[in-house]
C-alpha cells in the first residue's frame, strides 16, 4: 500500500474538479474547447500523470454523458439547469400524440414481400389462351438470304439486293476497270 501512495502525484484535485475549475476560469462564453482546457489544467497544476490527454479525454467524454457538461460546437460547457436544451440543425421532430391507456398496439410489419405459406394448396397453371389469327407473337424471324440471286442475271442488280449493312468494304482497282469492261 505505501507504493501507492508514492507513485500518486501529491494535491491534485480530481480530474472533474480540475475540468470544472478549467471551464468557470476560462469563462467563454461559447464553452471551451479540450485543447484550452488542458492548456489551463498544465498551467495550474505543473505534476500531471503521463496519460493526462487520455484522462482528460476520458473524463470529459464522461460527464458529457452523464450531463454535468454540454458539448456545443466542439466547446464544452457547464450545464445550466434553467436554460432550454440546445436543438442541432435540421427540422424539430414533431410531437407525438400520447395513446389513450388500453390501447395496445399490434407489431409493426416487416418489410419486403411475406413468405410464402407452406400449408397453402398448389395453384393450378392457368390454362393457355388460343390466338384468333395463327401468327406467332413478336417480331418475325430474318429470312435467310437468297441462294441464286433476286431474279436479275446481272452482278450487278445481285449486289444492290443483298448489300450488308454498314459502310461498304473498300473496292480494289483493279475490280472496277473489270467492271467498266463488261459494260
Amino acid at each position: 500500500m505505501a507504493t501507492e501512495e508514492v507513485n500518486k502525484p501529491p494535491s491534485l484535485p480530481s480530474y472533474p474538479q480540475m475540468i470544472v475549475n478549467a471551464i468557470e476560469a476560462l469563462n467563454d462564453k461559447n464553452g471551451s474547447n479540450k485543447t484550452s482546457i488542458s492548456k489551463y489544467i498544465e498551467s495550474q497544476y505543473g505534476d500531471l500523470p503521463a496519460g493526462h490527454t487520455t484522462l482528460l479525454s476520458h473524463h470529459l467524454n464522461r460527464m458529457k454523458e452523464t450531463g454535468e457538461l454540454i458539448f456545443w460546437k466542439n466547446n464544452y460547457m457547464k450545464a445550466d439547469p434553467s436554460a432550454p436544451p440546445r436543438r442541432g440543425r435540421g427540422r424539430p421532430p414533431k410531437p407525438k400524440d400520447p395513446l389513450p391507456p388500453g390501447v395496445v398496439l399490434s407489431p409493426a410489419r416487416p418489410r419486403g414481400r411475406p413468405p410464402k405459406d407452406p400449408n397453402a394448396p398448389p395453384k393450378s397453371p392457368k390454362p393457355k389462351v388460343a390466338s384468333g389469327t395463327g401468327k406467332p407473337r413478336g417480331r418475325p424471324r430474318k429470312m435467310a438470304r437468297p441462294a441464286g440471286g433476286i431474279g436479275g442475271s446481272s452482278t450487278t442488280t445481285m449486289v444492290a439486293a443483298v448489300r450488308p449493312r454498314g459502310r461498304p468494304p473498300k473496292v480494289k482497282a483493279s475490280a472496277l476497270t473489270e467492271v467498266s469492261v463488261e459494260h
